[in-house]
């Protein structure tokens, strides 16, 4: 299902992550978790990659595991944010005197836009996706450059947020504004990647649960973590003090043992860029069954 377009506000996504480039590290314990996770289902793959792109890679953690997983790959780090960029570079110039493996080739860093990417096409093996896709207007895009830039055979793993992500904060607001960002179905993403061309796309989903000892500590973590709103439907001037205090008491409501909760749903998906099965018409055959559709 395609999504209507100029619904994210990409300057303020810069913006957001822009100013997040110094406190992004110390706050990403989901970035890091989920990306535990996704290596943790390259455990089942069978691949060696020559050539492996990170797209939306942050200040590069995942391109630190990526390199130990696969020493002999050449890996480009890709982000919208050149500040990310500049400061998970100098965080990996910092580890390269404990960590042996970081002494090596260095991986390529790019500023650029996941939808028109400067790298020719087949050129990839492995492109790797962390929690990227909720930040662009539409996801299909992206997905057809990962289409036109992976080899045969080679495969897109990605993770991204889902539906229910942020639900108490969405509606602990009563203004008429948007105050998280726009996140889309698992059972789209799988019917973007089967449009696209991919070939046996697996899908499933699970709900992660954090928790704060404040309304205005998970403000701030959204904040220092880059993940602040960047919809363009998101109130743009300043929020008076009592609808703060609504917001805040409707939020409080739902503490549990003195915590209050933040659902995140972590959408992950893989698919390989293989050559379709054709019938005797010529008609091209993808694997996608919706009833193996998990939540």
């Amino acid at each position: 299902m395609k999504a209507p377009a100029q619904f994210v506000d990409q300057r303020q996504v810069r913006r957001n992550f822009a100013r997040a480039a110094s406190t992004y590290d110390q706050v990403s314990v989901l970035q890091r978790e989920v990306a535990s996770r996704m290596l943790e289902r390259l455990d089942y793959v069978r691949i060696e990659p020559q050539r492996v792109l990170d797209l939306g890679c942050g200040t590069g953690a995942s391109l630190t595991a990526l390199q130990e997983r696969y020493p002999k790959a050449t890996l480009t780090g890709v982000d919208l944010s050149d500040p990310m960029l500049r400061a998970g570079q100098a965080q990996r110039s910092r580890l390269r005197w404990v960590l042996p493996f970081l002494r090596g080739q260095r991986p390529l860093l790019l500023a650029a836009d996941a939808t028109a990417l400067p790298f020719s096409s087949q050129s990839i093996d492995l492109l790797w996706s962390n929690l990227m896709l909720h930040w662009l207007d539409e996801p299909l895009l992206a997905f057809r450059e990962a289409h036109r830039l992976l080899k045969h055979d080679g495969l897109l793993m990605f993770s991204t947020l889902g539906p229910d992500t942020l639900k108490e904060l969405r509606t602990s607001f009563a203004d008429g504004y948007v105050h998280t960002q726009r996140f889309t179905d698992m059972h789209d993403y799988g019917d973007m990647l089967v449009g696209c061309g991919f070939a046996d796309p697996v899908m499933d989903a699970e709900i992660l649960t954090m928790t704060y000892a404040s309304f205005d500590d998970l403000l701030a973590d959204l904040r220092r973590s880059g993940s602040g709103c960047a919809m363009r439907a998101r109130r743009h001037g300043l929020m008076g003090r009592s609808a703060w205090a609504e917001a805040r008491a409707a939020y409080e409501q739902l503490a549990r043992a003195g915590r209050l909760p933040a659902t995140i749903e972590v959408v992950y998906g893989h698919a390989w860029r293989g050559r379709p099965t054709k019938t005797a018409d010529g008609r091209a055959i993808v694997r996608f069954d919706p009833k193996q559709r998990s939540r």
